[in-house]
């Protein structure tokens, strides 16, 4: 069974050494039968501080320079010792005495390997491979291994199985069909024989929808991993999934990886592009890793999150790097009625060594967030031109559940983020977003529609080439935001500043070098917190009540 390192009692006899000042730690994240990830922590962001030379078993394997890093071609069941040394060396000069950090681990078992070229796959990009590689799953024993060589496998949907890990080795794609009636579309809802229960497949921004099945599909699955130096390509454009993308043809678009009621499902290495909707969309499962991938579309690409847990406990998402068209990150637990039904909040969910890029947010929280999103630790992270660092969505309407809390952001560096932080209780993108009750900043009665944000914090924080403000925190009158914790936070504004509105919010006015505004906040604590370039007040508050500033 495939597991996290997290999940395992002993993985790891770490060996730590000096070789300047600062020690560095090699630590092991995930392993399988064939591959492993690790963590080389010299202090670095996603980046590490220098390039180190990684070495096998006595044998040099790469010159690596992030922080996490996969190693791949590794044998079942076989004892292996990894140990980093510095560039600067040269191979010539390593030995166990200048090694600066080493880890010790075993392989996982694994029983049988089915290559899927062996049942017929061509892997030219133009025969449909589906049914070869799709019977090489079904056709798979547990403990077992289906291997995509090499080539490029013209597919549909492939559908996963539990107790078996896919390989998608170096040069080897998986190309998405482009032909959407070649795809099964999932309904949203079937109602039970009994008329008592309901069997939901289908999903579409927080409702049951239908939708077609992702490119690869998880459905009540676990102890599953897909692995490898391959890449998944969902061949989207605008000639045709891009195209009229608001409206549903047929069924909504599909994701590139959606697991639905899963557990323990890995994701390592591999490459994600060119997806027609979300890239990986996690869906009422649990117990969910993701490490050291590549998910990349184009800037202009619609609705391409890179990933969105959806009503999901205990995700880690470690060394991801994301490139794209919207959220790189945005964490959800259904809007309305999956919310209020089902109850299941996403939480326990850890961000660690990604490089967020060119999306809307780097991380998201909401707005279909109707069941609750808690317990969330955003840590060691680097985020590049987006247009928000933290992107909090929440409006009237969302019900009692929908309770956003403890919240942690610490040691972030953020680089031409227009606005750092933005927490928006008056999101109007829906279709009753722009309503006066929606939109009223008047004080409503708190009732069964009114949803609650708790704590956040931020600490050792530095944004740098800023735009639009420095935050834009705006909870709602009657139910206020609980506790705003910011501490060791510098913020600087470029020096050609751009304009626009800090939130999606009716009123909303564009601006530039705008300083930390806070509206409807119960306990605002700034400790150490710096605010260089502003035009204006540095604090602006409103209906605050109580600010602590050291």
């Amino acid at each position: 069974m495939i597991q996290r390192v997290s999940d395992l009692s002993s993985w790891l006899i770490p060996n730590i050494l000096r070789w300047s000042e600062k020690p560095l730690e090699l630590k092991l994240l995930m392993k399988t039968a064939r591959s492993a990830t690790i963590e080389i922590a010299d202090g670095g962001i996603y980046y590490t501080l220098e390039s180190y030379h990684l070495f096998i078993n006595g044998r040099e394997y790469k010159t690596c320079d992030t922080v996490v890093t996969s190693v791949f071609g590794l044998k079942p069941a076989t004892d292996y010792r990894i140990e980093i040394f510095h560039e600067a060396q040269g191979c010539e000069e390593v030995s166990t005495e200048k090694c600066i950090a080493s880890a010790y681990f075993t392989t996982d078992e694994e029983f049988v390997t089915i290559n899927v070229r062996e049942l017929g796959a061509k892997g030219d990009g133009v025969s449909d491979d589906t049914v070869f590689i799709q019977s090489a799953i079904s056709l798979c024993p547990e403990d077992s291994r289906v291997l995509v060589p090499e080539g490029r496998y013209l597919v549909t949907s492939l559908f996963l199985k539990s107790g078996v890990n896919i390989e998608l080795a170096k040069g080897a794609v998986i190309l998405a069909d482009t032909d959407r009636t070649h795809y099964p579309a999932l309904p949203g809802l079937i109602q039970s024989y009994d008329e008592k229960g309901e069997y939901n497949l289908g999903t579409w921004e927080g409702n049951p929808l239908p939708m077609f099945s992702g490119i690869i599909t998880g459905m009540n699955v676990k102890n599953v991993c897909i692995y490898g130096e391959g890449c998944i390509d969902g061949q989207a454009s605008y000639e045709n999934w891009w195209k009229n993308c608001k409206v549903m043809n047929i069924a909504f678009r599909p994701r590139l990886v959606f697991l639905s009621h899963c557990d323990h499902v890995l994701l390592q290495g591999i490459r994600l592009c060119n997806s027609p909707a979300w890239n990986l969309h996690p869906y009422f499962s649990d117990n969910l890793g993701f490490y050291n991938l590549i998910i990349e579309n184009p800037q202009d690409s619609p609705n391409t999150d890179g990933m969105d847990p959806e009503s999901c406990n205990g995700v880690d998402i470690e060394g991801v790097r994301f490139s794209l068209g919207d959220d790189c990150i945005a964490i959800k637990s259904g809007k309305i009625y999956m919310g209020k039904k089902y109850k299941k909040a996403s939480e326990n969910i850890t961000v660690r060594q990604c490089l967020m890029e060119n999306g809307h947010g780097a991380v998201t929280v909401g707005s279909e967030m109707a069941a609750g999103i808690k317990a969330v630790t955003i840590e060691d992270c680097l985020f590049r031109n987006t247009d928000r660092g933290l992107r909090i969505k929440t409006r009237r309407g969302r019900g009692r559940d929908a309770v956003i809390d403890n919240i942690s952001f610490r040691h972030i560096e953020m680089r031409n983020v227009m606005t750092p932080f933005v927490v928006n209780s008056f999101y109007f993108c829906d279709p009753d977003g722009k309503t006066g009750y929606v939109q009223s900043r008047e004080v409503f009665p708190v009732d069964d529609r009114t949803p609650h944000i708790g704590r956040m914090a931020f600490e050792d924080i530095n944004a740098t080439d800023c735009h639009v403000a420095a935050a834009h925190f705006d909870g709602l009158p009657e139910e206020k935001i609980d506790n705003i914790f910011m501490k060791n936070v510098d913020i600087s504004f470029a020096a050609q500043a751009k304009e626009d509105v800090p939130a999606m919010s009716v009123g909303a006015q564009k601006c530039s070098k705008k300083g930390i505004f806070a509206r409807n906040v119960k306990k605002l604590e700034l400790i150490n917190v710096n605010v260089k370039g502003c035009e204006g007040d540095e604090i602006i508050t409103e209906n605050v009540d109580e600010i602590v500033r050291q």
